[in-house]
């Protein structure tokens, strides 16, 4: 296999770029990409021709859906954040995933004629991106005495105005010994944030174990995790309870080497479908 070239938005790790491409076929499968997506403001080509479209709109010319058909990859989850609460810069403007039916298929589609033809567009429109090759991991189980409560019944249900909100966790743990793995510190947090969620209503979509960054900025992820509420007020209210406060100080930070945390309008969110086959 020869040696990926980076493209302009970030650098390729080219180890998992080899695991990806010669994972054997008795041993591969399905594979859950999860891209981070910040914008240039105006889309730049590289063949230097005048461009006034922006960037997300030269990324919505990109859009791949015959390329990922082909190969029999499918979007489960798409949306624009809302708000970053926690990351230092770039700020992401979209999250996506896509389900590929296994790694091979990922490398086999970068090669297709069609998809080549389209990846001007984001190579245009894409300022910086991080792209991570994860695998769902179980979901934990609601602490004794807890248990999902319905949206209708909840402080703050889903409005007009406020709807269904996802929040996204990209999450790098100290000293993490495999990325399935969570901390005791981070599972204590779980314990004592769950107890406040579960009563604004939070679902788990999915929560995903990192393999690998195809692309990226050099850093190492561990885990991503979507967590939806019926709102963007039940979220925060979850945000600003005192016992989750004293908990996320006591566990969450002594955990969590690095983080982005982003609220996300969903357009398209079948990640817990995806899982269950």
């Amino acid at each position: 296999m020869s040696e990926p070239t980076s493209p302009r938005y970030g650098t390729v790790d080219t180890d998992y770029a080899t695991k990806l491409a010669t994972t054997a076929p008795g041993d591969d499968g399905p594979v859950w990409m999860v891209n981070l997506m910040k914008y240039r403001d105006v889309a730049d080509y590289s063949d230097g021709r005048d461009s006034t479209v922006s960037g997300q709109e030269a990324d919505d010319l990109y859009s791949p859906l015959d390329s990922l058909a082909a190969v029999g990859a499918q979007p489960v989850f798409f949306g624009d954040v809302d708000q970053q609460l926690l990351g230092d810069a770039p700020v992401w403007d979209r999250i996506g995933v896509v389900k590929y039916p296994t790694r091979k298929s990922f490398i086999d589609m970068q090669a297709m004629p069609t998809f080549q033809e389209s990846h001007q567009h984001k190579d245009a429109g894409m300022e910086s991106t991080i792209v991570m090759g994860t695998q769902p991991m179980q979901q934990p189980t609601a602490p004794d005495g807890f248990a999902p409560v319905d949206w209708a019944d909840v402080a703050h249900p889903p409005t007009d105005d406020d709807g269904p909100v996802v929040v996204v966790h990209v999450l790098r743990f100290q000293d993490a010994e495999a990325a399935h793995v969570t901390p005791t510190h981070m599972e204590q947090y779980q314990s004592e944030a769950a107890k406040v969620a579960l009563g604004h209503g939070v679902r788990i979509n999915g929560w995903f174990a990192v393999e690998g960054t195809i692309i990226g900025d050099g850093r190492a992820w561990h885990q991503v995790r979507f967590n939806e509420f019926p709102s963007k007020a039940a979220f925060m209210a979850v945000v600003t309870d005192p016992s989750r406060l004293e908990a996320q100080k006591d566990h969450r930070e002594v955990a969590i080497a690095d983080t982005y945390t982003m609220i996300v309008r969903a357009q398209v969110n079948d990640l817990e479908a995806s899982t269950a086959d």
